[in-house]
C-alpha cells in the first residue's frame, strides 16, 4: 500500500511517500480501506520527535480515518464488511490501509461524506472527554476555548453550544473571531489586541466561566484561574504556550478550583470504546440534524502531506486540514 512515512525528524519535507505492507490486524480490531485522514497537531509533534508512539501502534502518523471495513471479525458487532466508518487510531491513518479497533469505530453520520467524517474522530472524542467528562460541562455550566479557531477548537464551540452552553473562545485574528462567533460562540475575543481574562468577567457580570479549554498552557493558566467561577475547571489538553506556569494556588484552595490534564492516544481501547458509546448517543445525532457541522479548511492529497504538515504549522486555517487518499 502507499503511505506517508517520518523518514526523520524535522520540517514538513520528511514525510516521505513510500510502500508499507497492508497492516495484519490484532483481535478486536478491523481493516479500512481509507478514504480520508485527518491531520492533526499530535502527527506534527510526532514528525518533530516530541510524541513518542505508544507501544505496538504503527509508526505512520495520523489518528482519524474514514473509509470502508474490508476485514476483521465482526461476529458480535453491528458492523458488518462494507460499511463506511471513521474511526480513532493509535497511528497509520496516512495510508491506503488502516488497522482500526473496532470498539472505537463509528458509522459515518447520515448526510456526511467520508472525507467529513474523516474529520470528526480526533477532535470528537477529545472535547468529549476533556470538556464533558473530565470537567463535567453540563447544566448551565459556561465555557471558554482557547484556540477557537483550531479543529479542536471549532468542535468544541459546537458540541456545547448544541448542548445548550454558552461559549466563549479565544482567536489570534479579528477575521477568527467572527468565524468562531459564526459557529455558536457568543463572543469571539482576539487575544492579540484584547484581555481575554477582562472580556469574560465582562460578559459574565463578574462571575467567570465555569470550564476552560485549554491547548496553549504556559502564563496562560495563572491568567485563567483569574476568569474561573467559584468550583471552575481546567481541561488542559496541549502546552502550545509551555510546559511551565505560575498558578496562584491560594484561588485554588479557596474558590474549589480544578485543573486536570489528559492525553488520549495512549489510553486503553475500553476507554475510548466508552466515549465512542457516548458519542453515538449524544452527539451523533445533532450532526445528522445539522446543529453541527464538519468545518474542513483545506484537503491535500495523500502525496502531499507535507503541505498540510507546513500548513498546520502557519496557523492559518480555521477548523480541519486533511489528506484525500481515494
Amino acid at each position: 500500500m502507499r503511505a506517508i512515512e517520518i523518514s526523520r525528524y524535522g520540517a514538513p519535507e520528511v514525510l516521505q511517500l513510500c510502500e508499507r505492507p497492508i497492516p495484519e490486524l490484532k483481535a478486536g480490531e478491523v481493516l479500512i480501506r481509507v478514504h480520508a485522514a485527518g491531520v492533526n497537531r499530535p502527527d506534527v509533534l510526532q514528525r518533530l520527535g516530541h510524541y513518542p508512539v505508544p507501544p505496538g501502534a504503527s509508526d505512520l502518523p495520523g489518528l482519524e480515518v474514514a473509509g470502508e471495513i474490508i476485514d476483521g471479525d465482526l461476529s458480535n458487532s453491528a458492523f458488518k464488511k462494507g460499511d463506511v466508518v471513521c474511526a480513532l487510531v493509535q497511528g497509520g491513518g496516512y495510508a491506503e490501509y488502516c488497522a482500526a479497533p473496532l470498539q472505537q469505530c463509528l458509522l459515518v453520520p447520515a448526510g456526511l461524506t467520508a472525507l467529513e467524517a474523516a474529520s470528526l474522530p480526533e477532535n470528537f472524542f477529545t472535547v468529549w472527554s476533556n470538556v464533558f467528562d473530565r470537567a463535567g460541562l453540563s447544566g448551565d455550566d459556561t465555557l471558554l476555548v482557547q484556540g477557537g479557531s483550531s479543529g479542536i477548537g471549532v468542535t468544541a464551540i459546537q458540541m456545547a453550544t448544541a448542548l445548550g452552553h454558552r461559549v466563549f473562545a479565544t482567536a489570534g485574528s479579528d477575521d477568527k473571531c467572527r468565524a468562531c462567533e459564526a459557529l455558536g460562540a457568543e463572543r469571539a475575543i482576539n487575544y492579540r489586541t484584547e484581555d481575554f481574562v477582562a472580556v469574560v468577567k465582562e460578559l459574565t457580570a463578574g462571575k467567570g466561566v465555569d470550564v476552560i479549554l485549554d491547548m496553549v498552557a504556559g502564563e496562560y493558566v495563572g491568567r485563567e484561574i483569574n476568569c474561573l467561577a467559584d468550583d471552575g475547571r481546567i481541561a488542559l489538553i496541549a502546552l502550545l504556550g509551555g510546559a511551565m506556569a505560575t498558578v496562584d494556588l491560594g484561588q485554588v484552595l479557596r474558590r474549589r478550583l480544578s485543573i486536570s490534564g489528559s492525553t488520549l492516544r495512549p489510553r486503553p481501547v475500553a476507554f475510548k470504546a466508552a466515549i465512542a458509546r457516548r458519542l453515538q448517543e449524544t452527539v451523533w445525532s445533532l450532526i445528522e440534524a445539522g446543529s453541527i457541522k464538519p468545518v474542513i479548511f483545506k484537503t491535500f492529497p495523500l502525496a502531499l502531506a507535507s503541505e498540510a504538515h507546513a500548513l498546520m504549522e502557519s496557523s492559518a486555517h480555521v477548523g480541519k486540514i486533511m489528506l484525500q487518499v481515494i
